[in-house]
């Protein structure tokens, strides 16, 4: 292992190392070359996707089966849905290869569902989140900084619907903001942002339309069924990639460097249900290396633990849903989160690091 070198506060007020670039340089050199190659043959797995959700909306609409058999499917299907979504976060990223246009073909299948068109996905996420992962109040994946709260005090009502903020109705949260968060990107923050500047806005929105106008016509047809047919996997599917996505960024130092090793973290997930996620819980692998296709993820992780043990940090997951809904979202300082409301309640995310970190969780 390398010799550790300490986390410090950086001059502008961030957090970390600035050796990210050095890393990627590394690593790019130690490891196979295959595991940067475009894997285009993982779109097959495409296909029993649109058959498990597509065989099952049916199956509910037309086998007259029992009110618990239909909740059963439902789940299955927003299950399959969610998983669907990232695997198409992959296709977006350009993860397996093909054209553009093959691309957002797939990147409809997967996030048309959750109401986000594919060409604001790669705007949104691709080149905002990625760009400006846990910096400041620019990534628009954040709660940000007290300051921006106290600049804007109406946006304090907006922490009371997030995990950590001990309404009852943040419990709730999950079900449906990656939709929710999604239409607030593209309908304010791509007004305002010069982050979003040559983006075709009104056109993403038009399609978004589309989207709602889809799962409205879906309503229309199964009735009553629409509970198991629309509400129910709409919920689970924003559960499944909201479980993954607020736990990735939410319980990491904002940074100014950039540096994945500092501002984002990956989970321990089981390893039936990470095969199924398409290995989502290796975040701090992905963020590095954004075209790198999963499966080849668990050679990222290997390498990190060995020669950064004590920098790399992957809690389990259901820890990681634990801490999100008893710890506030907004930072009063790079390494300090608070909750606006109640200025009182921090928490001090530092000692998070030296327990989760691999080295210490390989002692385990």
């Amino acid at each position: 292992m390398n010799a550790a070198v300490q986390p410090q506060t950086l001059k502008n007020g961030g957090f970390g190392q600035t050796d990210e670039r050095e890393l990627r340089d590394q690593m790019r050199k130690e490891l196979p070359a295959d595991t940067f190659k475009p894997q285009t043959w993982r779109v097959i797995w495409f296909l029993p996707l649109q058959l498990v959700i597509w065989g099952g909306i049916a199956t509910i609409l037309m086998a007259g089966l029992p009110w618990y058999a239909n909740l059963l499917l439902g789940l299955v299907v927003g299950h399959t849905i969610g998983s669907q979504a990232l695997l198409a976060h992959e296709v977006l990223h350009g993860a397996l290869g093909m054209s553009k246009g093959w691309q957002n073909f797939f990147g409809w299948l997967g996030f048309g569902p959750l109401i986000v068109p594919p060409e604001f996905w790669r705007r949104w996420h691709n080149v905002v989140h990625h760009g400006n992962t846990n910096i400041g109040d620019i990534d628009p994946d954040s709660f940000g900084t007290l300051r921006r709260y106290k600049t804007d005090p109406k946006q304090k009502k907006f922490t009371k619907l997030a995990p950590g903020s001990r309404t009852w109705y943040s419990y709730l949260f999950l079900t449906y903001s990656f939709t929710m968060h999604a239409q607030l990107v593209l309908q304010v923050q791509a007004r305002r942002r010069k982050q979003f500047k040559g983006f075709d806005r009104k056109k993403a929105i038009r399609q978004s339309y589309v989207c709602v106008a889809l799962w409205a016509a879906l309503a229309i047809v199964s009735g009553p069924l629409a509970l198991f047919t629309v509400l129910i996997p709409f919920m689970v599917a924003n559960a499944l990639g909201q479980g993954y996505i607020l736990t990735n960024h939410f319980l990491r130092p904002q940074t100014v460097s950039n540096n994945p090793l500092d501002n984002s973290m990956s989970l321990r997930s089981n390893p039936v249900l990470d095969r199924l996620h398409y290995r989502f819980s290796h975040h701090v692998e992905h963020h590095f290396f954004p075209k790198m296709s999963s499966n080849k993820a668990p050679r990222v992780r290997q390498w990190l633990e060995e020669n950064h043990g004590e920098r790399y940090m992957a809690m389990p997951h259901s820890t990681a849903i634990k801490y999100l809904y008893t710890t506030p979202r907004v930072y009063k300082s790079a390494t300090e989160l608070v909750d606006p409301i109640h200025p009182e309640r921090t928490f001090d995310l530092l000692p998070l690091q030296s327990q989760y970190a691999a080295s210490n969780y390989q002692k385990a």
